[in-house]
């Protein structure tokens, strides 16, 4: 793919309700072991993250220890119900392999169908989904699953506008995300279209101006990084932080002199709003006519950034 935006996660409103159906039902289906091997889009890896632990911790919010109090008063607990997933906006859905773990957790017997997947565009007032089971289950399930689903499809819906906007350049999102739902909100980020830049601190090195700063310069930081990675016999992606041209020549010319393990140059508030709304990318198509595909660039304002390897040239 020629080229990468980054964008952080928002949230938009409601995109879903569900409508509850009372029904009487023999029994009910046992939904199949659920593993990520088995979801058309699988969320992004993470050494540390524990997915299911998340849905644990939401479930437990927001029972507080007592559970659903309301329901366990005004339902029978032998009630099963079917309840539709209806859109209430048009736009793309995602969280739906999430949510099938939710309720998969709440109730393993929940029998749980959908007519759409992850990444497709629907529009309002189709109903899309529904649920089969014991009716407090589905309720405590619901809300949480419904959270989810929210939030991942208001992230998509977004990425696929500035994604089908960018295009060939691909969309990217930041480390700006939700404490606690960082992969939550990168797998939405995938569902709608875009890619994942990296998942924290661990993955990629990022050479940004406190970095630069502290070590002295632009050529230090990246000789230092070098030389770290070397020693640790480390293999990774390496970005650097440009502010000005004469930034990017220092880097170009240390990149010329020896085997550096930069793969990545970011172009730092190089395009510059104008007062009538317009943009002035003189500064930052000089910047990439003098990197010239050597490496990726990668460019950021005060409120989002846009890497790519190649821009479109006019």
């Amino acid at each position: 793919m020629p080229g990468i935006q980054s964008i952080s996660p928002l949230v938009v409103p409601c995109l879903f309700t569900s409508s509850r159906r009372i029904v009487r039902v023999a029994a009910t289906a046992r939904n199949p072991r659920l593993s990520f091997e088995s979801m058309a889009l699988k969320p992004p890896l993470h050494p540390t993250y524990d997915l299911k632990e998340i849905i644990k911790l939401a479930l437990a919010e927001d029972a507080g220890g007592q559970g659903d109090v309301t329901s366990m008063a005004t339902i029978p607990v032998d009630m099963e119900v079917e309840a539709n997933f209806l859109a209430k906006e048009d736009g793309i859905i995602a969280g739906i392999a999430l949510a099938d773990l939710v309720f998969h957790e709440v109730d393993p017997s929940l029998k749980v169908e959908w007519s759409q997947k992850d990444g497709d565009y629907i529009h309002k007032g189709l109903q899309f989904g529904k649920v089969f089971g014991r009716a407090h289950n589905i309720v405590v399930a619901e809300r949480v699953a419904l959270n989810f689903m929210q939030r991942m499809s208001g992230i998509a819906t977004l990425t696929k506008k500035m994604a089908d906007a960018a295009y060939p350049a691909c969309i990217l999102e930041t480390r700006k995300t939700a404490p606690g739902l960082r992969l939550v909100d990168k797998w939405a980020v995938l569902i709608g279209g875009g890619r994942n830049h990296r998942m924290g601190l661990f993955d990629m090195v990022l050479i940004k101006d406190n970095h630069i700063s502290i070590a002295g310069g632009i050529k230090n930081a990246i000789k230092s990084v070098d030389l770290y990675l070397e020693q640790k016999n480390l293999q990774m992606e390496v970005e650097v932080e440009t502010r000005t041209l004469e930034e990017v020549h220092e880097v170009l010319n240390y990149a010329s002199q020896t085997n550096t393990s930069l793969t990545r140059i970011m172009l730092d508030n190089m395009v510059v709003p104008l007062p009538n709304g317009d943009v002035d990318t003189s500064m930052l198509k000089e910047a990439v006519d003098l990197i010239n595909g050597r490496f990726e660039t990668e460019w950021c304002t005060d409120t989002f950034c846009e890497s790519t390897r190649h821009l479109p040239q006019n």
